[in-house]
């Protein structure tokens, strides 16, 4: 990757770490999951509403590092009012790509959150990049029972 791309997507972390999308009260929504990463003490309850297979709301607070907020930040402005079915695909492809440790190129779907994939060379970073997505997919799941 281009010391160029790093950049823009290092200060796209920052960006969103300090003006984060979709923070909020967690509690308005029927479902809420809360992560903690206890290595570093980062945490993050997440809630959704879905309405017809789809993601009609989600809001999120949180503490952590810029990493760990700026990855739910984006992470919300990418899956919020996307279906069901296409936010649990695009875990699975952000999972795939921190879980590659850099190797895998991500894909146009997975949008800004392709900023994380030199964050994935960093095993200690790894859970905190992903603590809002499994959060998210926690609620899914949840949403699929309901």
């Amino acid at each position: 990757m281009s010391s160029a791309l790093e950049q823009m997507y290092q200060e796209l972390i920052l960006d969103h770490s300090k003006t984060p999308e979709g923070k909020g009260d967690p509690s308005v929504h029927p479902f809420t999951h809360h992560e903690l990463n206890p290595s570093c003490g980062d945490e993050i309850t997440l809630g959704i509403t879905v309405e017809d297979g789809k993601i009609a709301g989600l809001a999120w607070e949180g503490d952590g590092c810029s990493i760990s907020m700026s990855s739910a930040s984006i992470m919300s402005e990418l899956l919020e009012g996307a279906s069901r079915e296409d936010a649990l695909r695009r875990i699975d492809e952000f999972r795939n790509m921190m879980r590659s440790r850099g190797v895998v190129e991500p894909t146009e779907e997975l949008g800004d959150a392709a900023a994380f994939r030199n964050t994935a060379k960093y095993v200690m970073r790894i859970k905190c990049a992903m603590l809002a997505w499994v959060a998210l997919e926690a609620d899914l799941r949840a949403s699929l029972v309901a």
